[in-house]
């Protein structure tokens, strides 16, 4: 078999079709060829009557994909062109939008880790199970780059300003917050994961979560919510920053301390980036701004520096540049979000029409219910 069959398993079982994502010494991280694989596999299965639901799991224990092979973007942007890596976001944000409306329930298991990448694979699906074990991210800030996949989309619609400081932040949380953001939509207990997916076998979606989930552990973020909106509904970066070491919650204080230690041109694109992703709408608007970003940050010295600091040397010394948020202009921000011109074409999408209401601060999940974080609703499985 080929690297890219080997990397992606495809089984069926009764009414189900399971794509298991098989990289496990990577936590499932995802290469190109296996975007390419579980595309195609959804092309087979989108028109085949003997499966009515698809459900994505990730081999091994340590989580469901801890995101895209970021060593080959990080080999791409300090010795190549940048064209591998924007293939590769081409093929993986199309895959994202087609997720999103997937016209079958997706179900995808969000066991484990699931950060990046895999949060493009997983909350864009209609049926979105999370375990006790669950740590979902987008911790893209710590590597000098912008959340992807989607994310800002996702997290520009969670309640209050949580959104903006997950996507900041790129702190790892639980099931409990992952529902109340609205990154999923069960909690099974990971020791009813084998059950559950064997009912899905004979069941609809419906009744197999009927029997196996369960109400979650309670999250942390509903406790935080007072000073997590005061402070990052702030205009600026930097007076997100002021907010939260002024505030006088220790937890504040050290999440300011967090947000120092990420790259400071990262940090006022992502906030750009989730601002402007609240008014843009449909998740395509989004993707083709992300992509922009994507490519923008293939140019940037904090890109090849966060990989090297954080996954290569992992001396977790990371040499920004520019240092500090006061050195990063306006003009350095607008950059990021200019149409490719020579650098290449902007994304194209082929998964329908641009749907959805502009979304306000306070919009949840449900804001849209033709988009992924809804998709739910249309088999009244939520």
């Amino acid at each position: 078999m080929t690297g890219s069959e080997d990397s992606v398993l495809l089984h069926t079982a009764g009414r189900a079709a399971h794509l298991t994502l098989n990289r496990p010494r990577a936590i499932n991280a995802l290469t190109h060829a296996m975007v390419r694989r579980v595309d195609e596999a959804l092309t087979a299965w989108e028109h085949d009557s003997a499966v009515e639901t698809v459900v994505v799991t990730g081999a091994g224990e340590r989580g469901l994909c801890a995101g895209g092979d970021i060593r080959a973007i990080h080999d791409d942007a300090r010795d190549g062109d940048g064209t591998a890596s924007a293939a590769f976001w081409r093929d993986e944000y199309r895959l994202n939008a087609r997720i999103a409306r997937w016209s079958k329930p997706y179900v995808a298991v969000m066991d484990g880790i699931v950060m990046g990448g895999g949060v493009g694979i997983s909350a864009h699906g209609g049926v979105r199970v999370v375990t006790e074990r669950s740590r979902i991210a987008m911790p893209e800030t710590g590597i000098g780059f912008v959340p992807d996949v989607g994310g800002t989309y996702l997290l520009s619609r969670a309640p209050g300003e949580l959104g903006t400081r997950l996507a900041l932040t790129g702190e790892a949380i639980g099931a409990g917050d992952a529902l109340m953001c609205g990154l999923a939509d069960h909690h099974v207990p990971s020791a009813s994961l084998p059950g559950l997916l064997d009912d899905l076998a004979e069941l609809p979606v419906r009744g197999a979560l009927d029997r196996h989930a369960r109400p979650a552990p309670e999250g942390e973020l509903a406790g935080q919510r007072e000073w997590t909106d005061s402070c990052f509904a702030a205009g600026t970066v930097e007076e997100i920053v002021r907010r939260l070491l002024d505030h006088g919650d220790p937890v504040a204080k050290e999440t300011a301390e967090l947000l120092l230690a990420k790259s400071p041109t990262a940090l006022k694109v992502t906030l750009t980036a989730v601002r402007r992703a609240r008014r843009l709408g449909s998740l395509e608007r989004v993707l083709r701004q992300e992509y922009r970003v994507s490519c923008a940050a293939l140019t940037t010295p904090d890109l090849v520096e966060g990989i090297r600091a954080q996954v290569i040397d992992k001396d977790r010394t990371p040499r920004w540049s520019p240092a500090t948020l006061a050195e990063v202009t306006d003009g350095d921000v607008e950059r990021f979000f200019e149409p490719l011109g020579e650098r290449g074409p902007e994304l194209e999408l082929e998964t329908g029409p641009e749907t959805g209401p502009e979304a306000g601060p306070e919009a949840g999940p449900e804001t849209d219910p033709e988009l992924g974080p809804s998709r739910g609703l249309r088999w009244g499985l939520r």
